[in-house]
């Protein structure tokens, strides 16, 4: 065979991600609070986005067999359907959704309005009332400004970089006075008048030492109640007789104590603000009943309402050069592509929670212990979809209804085979029934996890006992040991 230069002319296929395309799957993932941001970011790129009001109804599903559907996103991402798949009527009254929360009571599913106010506007805002949050370190260097000296505020300020988040002191004192050069005896002194400081317990090397900061600051620091401290270990443990013996007092007397130590607070640092603001979750998804089924609504509350200026396009288009009509262009297409790929997104959300209320119909009736086994795969055989995007679609999402505010991956659970030979039970609805058991046990009948196995049988839950005790340390339930001690000093400090 002969070696030289040739032209070959070959056909091969290839699935190409534009960033378009990269652009609707990445939306899918995020929240509703994520893509306000990236819509904010859009705005300041593209002069041709604008935002605007609407009174139209967003997109409500019905928890019922399906009808005719718009193009999936699986289709949007991957192109099936080429660009007539998002060719959307950008003046179609679902183009541009209002939540629940934004709409009068008869407009959508029932919901209250949650602006403040009855006239038009926004309504008062509310957190601008609130007063400014302050960190525990700055509550602590206040009180040292005022209380000590120059030199003493010094070491205390360093003490007091020292405090973690929940007020305990994690570093070393003696680091500390190597590196200000001072004796040790000096920054004991500062420290002894930081732990003085508000809230009692702050600064606390142990929780022997913060639960004896806080009981001085009660004046009940006496030396039964020191012993006590001492020995946690014992009271942990439940060996209360130990206790007695060590404290010199009696059944009474030592109930009393243990209620004392149960009202101080272990981390008093955590009630103050821990340097970042904690946002509430905003519900993605409203479910409603509705005579003989469901509404699914999508919360477009926290969403500008995007629009696409087309008059600002051709005021800008009149006249301009070449090169500014190529960039007027490449952002009118950009903007179209953006709407569209949020009002798929809407679409797609909607018909992903409509097909997972169906399916967990029980749930939403009767609560988690009829929740059933459901996977991603399930949910995406029946509404058309690939596997990974109702992964994206449930991914940060919230769905509110009447029982309360659960993340859509929460109603995909593994199964429990049923012991009779009936259908498989959700692994949420078994820890429902563990938790219901523990619950109802009384102090002289522990329920051990055998024991549990046996009544989970006779409820016809086929569960082997290591599951039983992963799930009850999954709930944060301790063993029928530890159980049985805690409700008997319970019993003691009641």
């Amino acid at each position: 065979m002969g070696l030289g230069p040739r032209l070959d002319l070959r056909q091969s296929q290839s699935l190409v991600m534009t960033p378009q395309l990269q652009q609707a799957i990445r939306l899918l993932a995020l929240s509703n609070l994520e893509v306000e941001s990236f819509i904010a970011e859009e705005l300041e790129r593209n002069p041709l986005l604008d935002t605007g009001g609407s009174d139209d109804a967003p997109p409500v599903a019905e928890a019922a067999p399906d009808a005719g559907e718009p193009a999936t996103s699986d289709e949007l991402m991957l192109g099936g359907g080429g660009d007539a798949a998002l060719d959307l009527d950008l003046n179609d009254e679902n183009l541009h959704q209002d939540s629940a929360a934004d709409r009068a009571l008869d407009g959508g599913l029932g919901l209250e309005r949650i602006s403040g106010g009855g006239s038009e506007g926004d309504g008062p805002d509310f957190d601008s009332f609130e007063a400014g949050d302050i960190s525990l370190h700055e509550h602590l260097i206040a009180q040292a400004g005022e209380r000590l000296s120059a030199a003493d505020f010094l070491i205390a300020r360093q003490i007091i970089e020292q405090v973690e988040e929940t007020g305990w002191l994690s570093g070393s004192l003696l680091d500390i006075a190597h590196r200000l050069g001072v004796p040790l005896a000096e920054v004991e002194r500062v420290l002894a008048v930081v732990q003085s400081f508000d809230p009692a317990g702050v600064a606390a090397r142990s929780l022997a030492e913060c639960l004896a900061l806080q009981a001085k600051e009660a004046d009940r620091y006496d030396p039964a109640m020191a012993r006590l401290i001492d020995n946690l270990d014992y009271l942990a443990k439940g060996n209360l007789g130990a206790l007695r013996r060590i404290c010199g007092v009696d059944d009474e007397d030592l109930a009393d104590m243990i209620r004392e130590l149960r009202a101080y607070d272990p981390k008093p640092g955590c009630r103050f603000a821990q340097g970042q603001r904690i946002e509430a979750v905003v519900p993605d998804v409203y479910v409603a009943r509705r005579a003989g089924g469901w509404a699914i609504e999508l919360n477009s509350a926290t969403l500008p309402k995007l629009l696409v200026n087309r008059s600002y396009y051709t005021e800008l288009a009149t006249g301009a050069d070449r090169k500014s009509k190529a960039w007027l262009s490449e952002c009118l297409a950009s903007a179209n592509w953006l709407t569209k790929a949020l009002d798929q997104r809407a679409r797609t959300i909607v018909k992903v929670s409509a097909e997972i209320v169906k399916q967990q119909d029980g749930f939403f009736r009767h609560g988690v212990a009829h929740l059933r086994p459901l996977t991603l795969r399930q949910v995406a055989e029946v509404i058309g979809m690939h596997e990974s995007t109702v992964s994206r679609v449930t991914s940060n999402k919230y769905l509110e209804c009447d029982r309360g505010l659960f993340e859509l991956k929460y109603f995909f659970t593994s199964g429990i085979q049923s012991s009779d030979g009936g259908d498989a039970v959700s692994a949420e609805a078994v820890k429902s029934h563990i938790r219901a058991l523990i619950a109802a046990e009384s102090g002289n009948a522990i329920l051990s996890d055998d024991q549990l196995v046996d009544l989970l049988r006779a409820k016809g839950f086929d569960i082997a006992r290591r599951t039983v005790a992963k799930y009850r340390e999954a709930l944060g339930i301790g063993s029928s040991v530890q159980r049985r001690r805690q409700k008997a000093i319970g019993a003691r400090a009641a």
